[in-house]
């Protein structure tokens, strides 16, 4: 009897290919590949797959998601300027069905006021963030935990 690999989708919204050179006082310097080799290590000792997409279009992410809907286990999204105004990413989520992280590099509680709202808190199974690069290791460490059936009752949606 074989394991199953779990798969895990990452998607990063607008700005976050620019990563260590954008506002580095609040983001960091880290680059978002410097925090994609991290959560790779963590994949391989997990023995999961992960696939990495980011864009600056709302349309392709909102493909991408419907995609995952075939091609993944979980997703660790990150929408960024995209969690406050998009209903077509929290769409796109509720269609593909599966569990999904909202991570965040800063805490989005103390920032600007319309940074508090994001339009996908509801429709996923947790939120990491204000921890930087690392969050992404963490919402990968909580889909694995979620996809190994270990839910208790924080998994409802």
């Amino acid at each position: 009897m074989s394991k199953t690999v779990s798969r895990i989708l990452f998607v990063d919204g607008p700005n976050l290919n620019v990563l260590g050179k954008r506002e580095p006082c609040v983001y960091g310097n880290r680059t978002l590949d410097d925090i994609r080799k991290e959560v790779s290590a963590a994949a391989t000792l997990a023995g999961a797959e992960v696939a990495f997409f980011q864009s600056n279009h709302e349309g392709e992410i909102v493909d991408r998601l419907q995609k995952a809907r075939d091609d993944a286990d979980g997703i660790v999204i990150n929408p960024a300027a995209y969690t406050h105004t998009s209903v077509a990413i929290r769409d796109a989520l509720l269609y593909c069905g599966l569990p999904a992280m909202e991570v965040h590099l800063s805490n989005l509680s103390k920032r600007e006021e319309f940074r508090k709202i994001s339009l996908v808190e509801d429709v996923v199974v947790g939120r990491v963030c204000g921890i930087g690069g690392y969050g992404y290791v963490l919402a990968f460490m909580a889909i694995m935990h979620i996809l190994q059936g270990e839910k208790g009752n924080a998994y409802e949606r």
